[in-house]
């Protein structure tokens, strides 16, 4: 649509750009401005020169910063190309770069220095008004601009003062176009020499409160802003800076919140917590729930209020819904081999999107999806998602190193040779998350370094009583054996992920199929370890001997991921959880001598995991979002068949949210991890058949990996027989590194 005005500004002065604009827009002028009126799907670069063209006037927000930014210097070019009045509004106090000095030539001056605004907005508008139309026919000679006098480089000045003379003179038309042209053609080779001179590559850093997840983050689509999750002053939920400012602020009401993601306008955030999808408007109203998502894997919003996001860690598509919610659709189809498909973006046209498959060597990698449902294409083997930046390229990160290739939208392919960008940039391999985010003005962020793991001996004080094995980033899920003497977890070595053990100085590789194998529980005698495996399935459960001898044996097998959780102390019944698309997360057992036939023991349209027998094997703990947030319960073990355990009562033991509760060895005290990561432990008192839980106490904090929300990456804590705990501890404190912001980058600039 044609528009009186084109407003040209550079991204830092973007918020000012938009208040000239509603001002004359309020005086009867209507302006196009970006990103507020470029099209859904539109290609940015050809809708700004379209605009240029359909414009009256072009409208140049003068500043350091335009004078320094290539964007604007390509848009006045334009501008002054296609013969547009150009109209100079400067809000600083500088001249011209001579970046843009020569495009100058011909152009009307107004002021917006010094402030205040909206009088000069009234004087600018006044001589838009008086450009855009003429007083009237036959007046050729009255003034077509009010100009407030500002002074103009001597050189253009002069430049002016030549091409006027030369009219005043009244020489020949030919002397006149030989003159000018002669002007032009000196003109030339320096606005060339400019538009092959891009702005400088800069980076900064900014700095946020401490948190245990440094991968999440992200800018919104403008640059001009970046949500992040954070602890700071105790529970960890998001936070939201605007970069033109040196302070953040946490948003209320997004406590547990999890891998943001903006609306297209910058003026909503979405975020998983409490086991669901919610958008929060900045507007200041409270958070809007939009459809479950038990431990949300990104997500990613359209500007035709479309949103796609994973829903869980469980064996599911890409997941579809409105911006202000309705029905869920699948969004794609998992293929053979593949096991998740994560960490959505949307292509600048609206309808195709990247995403994340996680799987084996032959399927796993960076993808291209689109709405229509047609076959995706899988660009790359990598290790982690990957996010798309405006001027073409993908971005991924190889072994620690951000990488970029050129991507070839229209057929789908990375071309050219990948160059690196950053070294040591931080990844989370439990999440297959990238500490990296991008903005559609080129804008990039990233967080290098990335939090380091320590098994860590703790008592009921919280005084550290040493450690166990050395740091590493993906330790996961340590579990103690029975007679303490021996450690089970699960790490990624080369991108494969299997069991470790550790006993004492010495740690050992314990599974070696090129699958995935995770989650370990010990038998009640040390002899047996049972794990998940996806060699031959979703993810299915194995057991092997502790001494590493004979075969692996499959236990249970499902087209959906099952979860090993605890052995009850008689050896009899092995407690595992699978995640079921109508009823969330249910509690199975399957008994370990005789037929194992699997059975449910829970099954509610609430998600209950991660259950623990107590040492006398009579009473199962577990956590459950039943309440509308996750709480820790207690039930009696009612061996499969007996009777309807939905119909057995159940005890709230936590009061204030809590998840991934394990017994103490005598059975006396319930643990358990509060929501800002305290452990705590409630007294359990059991006389006949009845057990009675008592007020909750915080130990001690535990800078626990994950902290205290349910990001289904299982408890990672145990308990030792002599009551210590085991915790796999933060080395670093959640003090993460700054958020690196990078501008201007062009690996195709020529060295200066």
């Amino acid at each position: 649509m044609p528009r009186d005005v084109f407003v040209s500004h550079a991204s830092e002065d973007h918020a000012l750009a938009e208040q000239v604009c509603a001002l004359l827009e309020q005086r009867g002028l209507k302006c196009w401005i970006a990103p507020r009126d470029v099209g859904a799907g539109a290609e940015w670069d050809e809708a700004i020169l379209d605009a240029i063209e359909r414009s009256r006037a072009y409208l140049l927000i003068l500043s350091a910063h335009a004078n320094r930014s290539s964007f604007v210097k390509n848009e006045l070019n334009r501008a002054f190309s296609v013969k547009k009045p150009i109209v100079t509004f400067r809000i600083e106090d500088v001249l011209p770069g001579r970046s843009l000095e020569l495009y100058l030539a011909r152009h009307h001056w107004t002021d917006a220095f010094p402030p205040p605004l909206e009088p000069r907005v009234d004087q600018l508008a006044s001589s838009l008004t008086r450009l855009l139309n003429p007083v009237a026919d036959g007046e050729v000679n009255a003034p077509s601009v009010s100009v407030i006098p500002v002074p103009k480089p001597a050189h253009i000045t002069a430049l002016v003062s030549r091409i006027a003379g030369l009219a005043r003179r009244r020489v020949s038309m030919a002397a006149f176009a030989i003159a000018v042209v002669g002007m032009i053609a000196f003109a030339v080779p320096a606005l060339n020499h400019l538009r092959e001179t891009p702005p400088p590559e800069m980076r900064t850093e900014i700095n946020t409160p401490a948190t245990d997840q440094p991968a999440m983050f992200a800018l919104s689509p403008d640059g001009r802003q970046i949500a992040f999750v954070a602890s700071g002053d105790g529970a960890s939920r998001l936070w939201l800076r605007s970069l033109a400012t040196t302070t953040a602020q946490p948003l209320p009401g997004t406590d547990g919140a999890t891998y943001p993601f903006w609306s297209p306008d910058g003026r909503s955030v979405a975020f998983f917590a409490g086991g669901a999808l919610k958008r929060l408007d900045l507007s200041g109203a409270a958070p809007q729930t939009l459809a479950p998502a038990a431990a949300g894997r990104g997500g990613t919003w359209s500007a035709d209020g479309v949103i796609l996001f994973a829903p869980n860690n469980g064996a599911n598509p890409l997941m579809r819904v409105g911006a202000s919610g309705g029905a869920v659709v699948a969004a794609t189809t998992l293929g053979p081999q593949q096991l998740l498909h994560i960490h959505p973006q949307f292509l600048p046209d609206g309808r195709r999107f990247l995403f994340y498959v996680t799987g084996n060597q032959d399927t796993a990698g960076i993808y291209v999806g689109a709405l229509d449902g047609g076959a995706p294409t899988r660009l790359t083997l990598a290790e982690s998602p990957g996010a798309y930046l405006a001027s073409g390229w993908l971005l991924w990160v190889r072994s620690g190193t951000l990488v970029a290739q050129r991507l070839d939208l229209d057929k789908a392919v990375l071309t050219g040779e990948p160059v690196t960008l950053a070294d040591g940039v931080a990844s989370d391999t439990s999440t297959w998350r990238n500490a990296v985010s991008v903005a559609a003005t080129g804008l990039l962020a990233y967080r290098t370094g990335g939090s380091s793991r320590q098994l860590t001996w703790f008592d009921r004080s919280g005084t550290a009583r040493g450690t166990v094995g050395d740091a590493d980033s993906s330790l996961f899920q340590p579990r103690v054996s029975p007679d303490g003497r021996r450690v089970v977890v699960y790490r990624t070595v080369q991108g494969n992920r299997d069991l470790w053990l550790l006993d004492g100085a010495r740690t050992t590789r314990f599974t070696f199929d090129p699958a995935n194998d995770d989650r370990p529980i010990w038998s009640p005698d040390g002899t047996r370890i049972v794990f998940r495996s996806y060699r031959s399935g979703r993810g299915d459960l194995y057991q092997k001997l502790a001494n590493g001898t004979g075969v692996e044996e499959r236990l249970v097998g499902s087209d959906r991921i099952l979860t090993p959780s605890s052995w009850s102390p008689d050896g009899r019944f092995l407690m595992y959880q699978t995640d079921d698309p109508q009823t969330a997360a249910d509690l199975w057992v399957v008994p370990m001598t005789g037929e194992p036939t699997p059975s449910v023991f829970l099954q509610t349209p609430f998600r209950e995991t991660y259950a623990a027998f107590s040492p006398d094997g009579r009473w199962v703990a577990y956590h459950s979002n039943e309440s509308g947030r996750n709480e820790v319960y207690v039930r009696p073990f009612v061996v499969p068949g007996a009777t309807d355990n939905t119909a057995v009562g159940q005890l709230q033991v936590s009061t204030a949210g809590g998840i991934t509760p394990m017994w103490a060895p005598g059975g006396k005290e319930l643990y358990y991890l509060n929501p800002a990561g305290d452990m705590m432990a409630a007294p359990i008192t059991v006389t006949g058949t009845a057990l009675q839980p008592g007020a909750p106490v915080k130990l001690f904090p535990s800078r626990i990996m994950g902290g205290g929300v349910d990001r289904q990456l299982g408890r990672q804590y145990d308990v030792a027989p002599d009551g210590r705990f085991l915790i796999n501890t933060e080395v670093d404190g959640g003090d993460a590194a700054p958020i690196t912001l990078l501008m201007n980058w062009n690996p195709q600039a020529k060295p200066q």
